[in-house]
């Protein structure tokens, strides 16, 4: 039986992080000090008082406006906050209270922050990208999660590569590559390859529908490797089911 009060403790923890998460989508991209200054309107610049900064709950006190101009504040606040929140919920319940769980909540944490500047600006930064591949690593057995790391970095470079010739266009982006060793680190193989697989699925029919136009890859990167991850024994034995019958 799981105790309710430390399901909450966790998903409050997770809601504080998804309000940083917020500041990281929003200043990160317009190259801003993410420390300084203090949070403000984006309309009307005003300086927000403590508890405009309630993670969701100000946005349902508030109407969803800014308290001193009353325009629209993006739904996207609250929904990263609660989805930041869930993400924790579920490591918990996947993982229990080990050590390296809080590491791979901050792993997902900043591949959520990613796939949300990805989507706004179709940029994948560095300093983000970098420091979730740092934190993945970071698992009971570090070597073993290093080597996988390097060998799912590695493999999709050549794959892109090889694509990148055969379509005479850029197949992925560095920042693909960045994340493809993450996700190596959380899985591992051969649930990377499946993670990989499932992200291919997801972004097909985007990419259908948007036709000649770029359409990021980091977002199904991302959201197929948090499901693998999660649902791992499920999957492997969905694959084996589909292979063996």
């Amino acid at each position: 039986m799981y105790d309710i009060f430390l399901i909450v403790t966790i998903f409050i923890f997770g809601i504080v992080i998804g309000s940083f998460l917020n500041v990281l989508i929003y200043r990160i991209p317009k190259a801003e000090n993410i420390a300084y200054p203090a949070s403000k309107c984006q309309s009307c610049q005003t300086p927000l008082k403590w508890w405009h900064n309630i993670p969701i709950f100000s946005w349902l006190f508030l109407g969803g406006k800014c308290y001193f101009c009353k325009e629209k504040i993006s739904m996207q606040y609250p929904l990263i906050e609660f989805g930041t929140g869930i993400i924790a919920v579920l490591l918990y319940f996947k993982l229990g209270l080990v050590w390296y769980m809080p590491i791979v909540f901050m792993v997902f944490a900043l591949l959520l922050a990613l796939v949300m500047i990805d989507f706004k600006y179709m940029a994948v930064p560095d300093s983000l990208n970098l420091l979730a591949l740092a934190l993945a690593v970071i698992q009971p057995n570090i070597i073993e999660s290093i080597q996988y790391a390097l060998m799912a970095a590695g493999g999709l470079t050549l794959l892109r590569y090889y694509l990148s010739y055969f379509l005479k266009k850029e197949a992925m982006g560095e920042g693909d590559i960045i994340v493809a060793g993450t996700m190596g680190a959380l899985l591992g193989f051969p649930l990377f390859f499946y993670a990989l697989f499932l992200s291919a699925i997801l972004a097909l029919i985007p990419s259908v529908i948007a036709k000649d136009k770029m359409v990021p890859f980091v977002p199904f990167l991302a959201m197929a490797t948090f499901i693998v991850y999660i649902l791992d024994t499920q999957v492997s034995t969905l694959v084996q089911w589909i292979i063996y019958g």
